[in-house]
């Protein structure tokens, strides 16, 4: 993975990029005690792109990932890492108006 990983600028948009970057780590080669704290940030995330979500409650799901992400310990993978940054970076544009 080289190329540059576009970020959405839109809340909602980082919101639905935030679960799908999770989400592809979730096939990646990951320890266990890392792979236990993405697995948890992934279901959060997937909960924050739920229709009907007021803004404040998607934030505070996006509030929870972020945690959970500065929790995560090194994963040991090029590819997971960088889908991490993102989720991170993803989180921030979410996060950026609070």
């Amino acid at each position: 993975m080289t190329d540059e990983i576009d970020i959405p600028t839109e809340p909602r948009a980082a919101v639905d990029a935030l679960a799908t970057h999770l989400t592809a780590t979730a096939d990646r080669p990951v320890p266990p005690a890392t792979n236990r704290w993405l697995g948890e940030a992934e279901a959060v995330a997937r909960d924050a792109t739920s229709d009907g979500l007021d803004t404040q409650t998607r934030r505070k799901r996006v509030r929870q990932v972020a945690t959970l992400l500065e929790s995560a310990d090194e994963t040991g993978d090029v590819v997971a890492d960088r889908h991490i940054e993102a989720a991170i970076e993803c989180c921030r544009v979410v996060l950026a108006n609070e």
